[in-house]
């Protein structure tokens, strides 16, 4: 079409001519009806400027009707004022968009518009607006398309038969099997009615598969709009008869079409607000959760069952019960931030906090609360009972730390050589000090500084064997967890002397390289010195198969990130595996023959419980590092 107005402007009229016709048969070949309309208008001008008046009113005639099918009903009106013999060639008209409201009988209107606007239930709405439709216009068959955001569906049909009207609610797509889709389009386009007094005739709409595979005579279609938006379109149809929607009853169901839209709307929206309540209505009576409306005033508006069982009220008392009565003192002031945060944003993440039952008994809750947006001064609590949840916890930890009891007593067990060892340099001291000191006494002359010194001696191993006896005895003992502050390094000290004897009998060095200011952490020595018992055990065990190089075991210890203490143990045994990497802290995996698989599992739950973190990591050489940090005790902390 460019191409075609350049040639006429340059002057090349047979090209022109060639371009027009080849840009109206690609607008027609593609679906273009409206570049169709313009080049048939434009080719109309350009044979009427060179005289050739019938070749331009053909033109013009098939721009009319190009624009007629597009549903430019302005341009059309603008072509028939421009050039009246056009408008004179189409008076008789098959095809029509709009309709005069004349012969309009207002007590059909009145009715059928009460019969409409008196259902609020949408199913209800859509069976009544059809049949009325059906049986003031003269239609056989009626469909309801109504526009949801995923584009046309059938809402309903409606067919005559047997002297009744019969509706069927679907949904389902509109498609060109069901109605003419170009008519409907037109509709949704224009907004305005389109009408086909006899469709078996030449109309704009003559090639729509639909009309004639199904023989269709006469054909409405009506746009439901509500304040400029489309809400649906009633199509109608009749295979009998041509002309059959007159303007009296196209008038009627134009009216009707108005206060089908509002109803429509109102109806959808009455659905929408019923489902979502009886989706409400079903997670309250299910009672899965408590479920509390409440208000800023402290009143309990209402509650479901599952919530007056929580806090062991019943429904009666609800009169008389606030909400601010069922909180401890202690978590008032978590309620005064979580409602502070309500008024501000409407919502809060959900907080653990505990409730008064009516026996004056406490129960451990989770609550979440949001204000409701059409009442900003209301809002809804969901309540979750968190007391069967607390005793699986508690029942946990005791678990845990019966385990964690009997992994030290295990290694207490592989540890008896070393800790025999440890026991008997002491008491070996004794008997060598003890005789010394007789014979320093049996001497002719008693030499009393020298037994004194001998019975030192003697006390110092005493008190070394004792020590040793009570860390064994500690790491036995099946005590709670007792939190002090602990020198970590003076901890790695005394681990280092109780598994002496087991680096000695598998010809393992050890080199530690500790931290020059000590770090004090908050912690249970009693279950650190496991923790570190177990990692060196595991070095231990892990260069059993080393012949090729030294045996050597490295224990570190260093401020790692700021307010943390790092401990690391580091072995050149075999290494870990890719495979094993994200395993070996798994309860029950292990990659020992005769182990439980229990040992890092427990250490990770010890450090965790500490607030640190324990990793491994493979060597750039040979071996493994295991490593945990842990806070610094805050009087410590830098």
């Amino acid at each position: 079409m460019v191409g075609a107005e350049l040639a006429r402007l340059e002057g090349r009229e047979l090209d022109a001519e060639r371009l027009y016709e080849q840009a109206i048969h690609s607008a027609r070949e593609h679906g273009f009806v409206q570049n169709e309309g313009l080049t048939h208008e434009l080719a109309a001008r350009f044979y009427a400027a060179r005289g050739f008046e019938t070749i331009a009113h053909a033109y013009l005639r098939n721009a009319r009707h190009c624009y007629l099918r597009w549903g430019a009903l302005g341009k059309v009106r603008q072509l028939d004022q421009r050039y009246p013999r056009l408008q004179g060639e189409s008076s008789s008209p098959t095809a029509t968009f709009g309709a005069p409201a004349e012969h309009l009988d207002v007590g059909t209107v009145l009715k059928a518009a009460q019969a409409v606007s008196g259902e609020i239930v949408l199913d209800e709405l859509i069976k009544t607006l059809l049949r009325i439709a059906i049986e003031h216009a003269g239609a056989e068959r009626g469909l309801l398309i109504l526009f949801p955001a995923d584009g046309p569906r059938i809402a309903a049909e409606a067919t005559t038969g047997r002297g009744h009207v019969e509706v069927t609610l679907r949904q389902t797509a509109a498609s060109p099997a069901e109605l003419p889709e170009s008519v409907l389009h037109t509709v949704m386009r224009t907004r305005e009615s389109a009408i086909l007094d006899d469709a078996s005739a030449q109309n704009p709409f003559s090639a729509d598969a639909y009309l004639y595979q199904k023989h269709v005579r006469s054909v409405l279609c009506v746009p439901l709009v509500k304040q400029a938006k489309l809400i649906g379109a009633l199509y109608l149809e009749n295979n009998l008869a041509s002309h059959v929607f007159t303007p009296a009853r196209i008038s009627v169901l134009e009216v009707l079409a108005s206060q089908a839209a509002i109803s429509l709307d109102n109806a959808r929206l009455y659905n929408d607000l019923r489902e979502r309540e009886a989706r409400i209505r079903r997670l309250v009576d299910a009672n899965i959760v408590g479920i509390v409306i409440w208000d800023f005033q402290g009143r309990i508006i209402e509650t479901n069952q599952a919530f007056l069982d929580i806090v062991g009220y019943a429904r009666e008392d609800l009169a008389s019960l606030r909400w601010t009565e069922l909180t401890p003192a202690e978590w008032r002031d978590v309620d005064d931030q979580a409602f502070a945060e309500l008024k501000a944003a409407g919502t809060v993440q959900p907080r653990e906090k505990e409730y008064f039952r009516k026996d004056g008994s406490r129960v451990p809750v989770l609550v979440a609360r949001a204000v409701f947006e059409w009442n900003p001064d209301e809002g809804v609590a969901f309540v979750l009972d968190l007391t069967e949840r607390k005793h699986v916890e508690g029942a946990l930890r005791d678990a845990q730390a019966n385990l964690a009891h009997v992994m030290r007593i295990t290694t207490l067990g592989e540890l008896t050589a070393s800790i025999a060892h440890e026991v008997n340099q002491p008491l070996a001291g004794v008997v060598a000090n003890a005789e010394a000191c007789l014979r320093w006494l049996d001497r002719e002359t008693p030499d009393l500084e020298e037994a004194r010194q001998s019975v030192r001696w003697i006390m110092d191993d005493g008190n070394r064997a004792s020590e040793v006896i009570r860390r064994v005895r500690a790491l036995a003992r099946k005590t709670s967890i007792e939190r002090v502050a602990l020198d970590l390094n003076e901890v790695i000290r005394e681990v280092t002397a109780l598994v002496q004897g087991e680096l000695i009998s598998h010809a393992v060095s050890l080199r530690m390289e500790l931290a020059l200011t000590p770090s004090t952490i908050l912690g249970d020595r009693v279950q650190l010195q496991q923790v570190i018992i177990n990692l060196v055990m595991n070095g231990i065990e892990a260069m059993q198969s080393v012949t090729e190089r030294p045996r050597e075991l490295v224990i570190r210890s260093r401020q790692a990130e700021t307010g943390q203490v790092l401990v690391s143990v580091t072995d050149c045994g075999v290494g870990i595996s890719a495979e094993n990497a994200n395993r070996l802290f798994n309860a029950f995996f292990t990659t020992k023959s005769s182990g439980m698989g229990m040992g890092l599992a427990i250490c990770r739950s010890i450090v965790e419980a500490h607030g640190g973190r324990l990793s491994a990591s493979g060597n750039d050489g040979p071996g493994a590092t295991f490593q945990f940090v842990l806070p610094v005790h805050q009087e410590d902390a830098p």
